[in-house]
């Protein structure tokens, strides 16, 4: 079989799965369709490839990708990551002889993170709500504002919860104060995302961590069908810093001149070693947006004709739009990720399209 050649979906694939928060693929009835599509079709092992083809996804996450989880991800349709669930399985079962390694990012959180609401408290040891915004207050300097999407302040004057000190820090309450204040001021002195207090996502060991279903038995099949490891990178551990980009942490040090976190170097590596590398999942809007641009600014620095090995599905990526009970739009990340894909473009990324035969892609 040669790669890009267009044959039958595995027996195990159902497209309806891909909506379906609770499916979990027979693993043994993947191994035996795996099986099977090495005979029928030839299918060498990736060890043989004599070009290196990674598929990198990013939170392709039960929490982002149903609308039962905890941070869908439903683009302005409302439909996004379910569909692009579908189209991601669809894509690996049409190239699986050519594409060499599959990784699969993993977005994992414990309870008492900067970016959730029960991090905080207002002036009345009150929690914050989710979906609404930190901000560093036009008028003091010194003090944190709670505000809505819109930039209305909603709380004055908000801190760190203080019974969680001992959680995230060793260094005492004090010090953590003046870390988020100092954090605040990082984000916005280095053009980064305004802090979002995000519902409760990803939590390690909850279902809503695990790769989607139908992702998940599209990627086994791949690496039992072409002895291929099935790769798996986890971001988003740190208490103190958001981590939407698999390749750093949002912030990298504390107000004392201590490092907070590290670059992912080792990664980065790991990536611009393979001749393509082919990126899609969620969010557009956010953690895709800041792993391209975090790539783009690393290739430009070293060699900018690394870009040209770049492919972003932009058909099997959705972004985050929030919605109020009543269906409204409350905010909308779309024109973001538009804007970073335009900005790949231009630094010699390709955007292509999942149904596009790879062999026809520029480059490849």
């Amino acid at each position: 079989m040669t790669a890009g050649e267009t044959y039958q979906l595995p027996a195990c694939y159902r497209p309806e799965n891909a909506a379906d928060f609770s499916y979990t693929p027979d693993r043994m009835a993947v191994f035996e369709e795996a099986g099977r599509f090495r005979r029928e079709f030839e299918i060498a092992p990736a060890a043989a490839d004599s070009k290196r083809i990674d598929l990198l996804l990013i939170d392709v996450q039960r929490d982002f990708c149903h609308p039962e989880g905890t941070l869908y991800v439903g683009g302005r349709t409302g439909q996004g990551a379910v569909e692009d669930n579908r189209r991601i399985a669809e894509f690996i079962y049409r190239n699986l002889a050519c594409i060499t390694n599959i990784r699969c990012t993993l977005d994992s959180h414990d309870n008492f993170q900067i970016f959730f609401p029960w991090f905080w408290v207002d002036s009345n040891g009150e929690p914050l709500a989710p979906h609404t915004l930190i901000t560093v207050d036009g008028r003091d300097a010194k003090r944190l504002v709670n505000t809505d999407p819109m930039g209305n302040v909603l709380k004055e004057d908000v801190n760190p919860n203080p019974a969680i000190t001992s959680w995230v820090t060793d260094k005492g309450y004090d010090w953590l104060v003046e870390q988020c204040r100092f954090y605040n001021h990082e984000l916005a002195a280095g053009g980064r995302y305004t802090l979002y207090l995000w519902p409760p996502h990803c939590l390690v060991g909850s279902p809503g961590h695990t790769v989607t279903g139908v992702v998940d038995e599209a990627r086994t099949l791949h690496s039992l069908a072409r002895a291929s490891q099935s790769w798996e990178e986890i971001k988003g551990t740190h208490n103190l810093t958001e981590n939407y980009s698999v390749l750093r942490p949002e912030v990298l040090t504390t107000w004392d001149g201590g490092v907070l976190a590290e670059r992912n170097v080792r990664f980065y590596r790991t990536l611009v070693e393979a001749d393509a590398l082919i990126v899609a999942g969620q969010a557009a809007s956010h953690c895709v947006k800041s792993t391209v641009q975090d790539l783009m600014e690393e290739i430009l620095r070293e060699n900018p004709s690394l870009a040209g090995k770049v492919y972003l599905l932009t058909d099997c990526m959705s972004s985050v739009v929030v919605r109020t009970e009543g269906g409204d739009i409350a905010a909308d990340f779309t024109e973001s990720a538009e804007q970073t894909l335009d900005e790949a473009a231009s630094a010699g990324m390709h955007l292509v399209s999942s149904t596009e035969p790879m062999e026809s892609w520029p480059g490849m």
